[in-house]
């Protein structure tokens, strides 16, 4: 029998790629998409590349007896619905927002949320009932650097420079989403504050206890819709040989994730769960480029992958998605 799978806060970005993938997912039936501001629409009026995919429609009501609750809320909201609400005790939950990222915070009325990054604690995931999706630049970022730290060589500080799409910042209308704004522009924000260096400070800690150096990080808004595409450079003494080894020997059982000789871009990973990862030398700066679709890799594929995982599923399943290459 198929999961029977919940969707809170059905309106936004993540929510829609999540439905498109889990009407395409063999193992897997949409009992409910939750959202009190289009109940009674029909999804596809609001995600309009399903309308001949779903007649499913939105409701303000929860069935609380189902296997898999996706929460695709505001940060800081989901912990304020798991409070409200409860789920049967079979109930596992992956939560798409930042509230239980963070090992300050992962505990919630004795619910331990496992930070769901399949490269870096597969085995934990497999296990686990609660799961905190990683953030898009946070997986992006991550995967640059696992490798570093697992081998004890981050032993300078990471440099940064990362662009996301405009589906980053959600479907809410603010100043710098506008069209008008985004069109032939390009802009920072949050210099070395974004709030994903705690996920990425937290990761490295647990993979290199040592680690005292500084990850700076400059965040940037690109004038298109998805994708992110970041650069990272640290001192490495090894040879990009080195570095091509340790990066293929380490990602060899990833299921998405794949070092490539050749110069990368964006275009590759667009609508897949794929990062690509590329390395090069210059003097002794070893430059990693990584690429995600920022709405897929970086929430609802991985989302998917980790429910893949937590049910013994074949880990790729539902996931075997083209780029959007030409």
């Amino acid at each position: 029998m198929n999961l029977e799978v919940g969707i809170i806060g059905g309106a936004g970005y993540t929510a829609g790629e999540l439905i498109r993938l889990l009407l395409n997912h063999p193992k897997t039936n949409i009992n409910f998409v939750y959202s009190t501001s289009n109940a009674g629409n029909k999804v596809y009026k609001v995600h309009q590349d399903l309308i001949g995919s779903t007649e499913i429609s939105f409701v303000d009501t929860i069935k609380t007896n189902i296997d898999v609750l996706f929460l695709c809320l505001g940060h800081g909201n989901s912990t304020k619905f798991l409070k409200e609400n409860s789920f049967s005790s079979d109930t596992k939950i992956i939560d798409l927002s930042n509230d239980f990222r963070l090992n300050a915070d992962k505990v919630l009325d004795e619910k331990e949320f496992i930070y769901g990054l399949p490269e870096l604690q597969k085995e934990q995931i497999k296990t686990a009932k609660y799961i905190a999706n990683p953030g898009c630049f946070a997986t992006a970022l991550q995967l640059a650097i696992l490798p570093l730290a697992a081998h004890n060589l981050l032993q300078n500080d990471v440099h940064i420079n990362a662009v996301t799409g405009a589906t980053g910042a959600g479907t809410s209308l603010s100043e710098t989403t506008h069209f008008t704004y985004r069109d032939n522009n390009f802009s920072h924000y949050k210099a070395f504050t974004h709030q994903h260096l705690g996920e990425i400070n937290q990761t490295v800690k647990q993979l290199q206890a040592g680690f005292k150096s500084e990850i700076n990080f400059m965040p940037n808004r690109g004038n298109f819709s998805r994708g992110i595409f970041a650069t990272t450079y640290t001192k490495f003494d090894g040879s990009l040989n080195d570095a091509k080894k340790m990066y293929q020997e380490y990602y060899k059982d990833a299921a998405f994730t794949f070092v490539s000789d050749d110069e990368i871009h964006m275009k590759q990973v667009v609508n897949t769960n794929k990062c690509i990862i590329q390395l090069a030398k210059h003097d002794n700066k070893l430059l990693i480029t990584s690429v995600i679709d920022n709405l897929l890799k970086g929430a609802s594929g991985q989302a998917i992958q980790n429910m893949n995982l937590m049910y013994n599923f074949e880990e790729t399943l539902g996931l075997n998605l083209k780029a959007n290459y030409f």
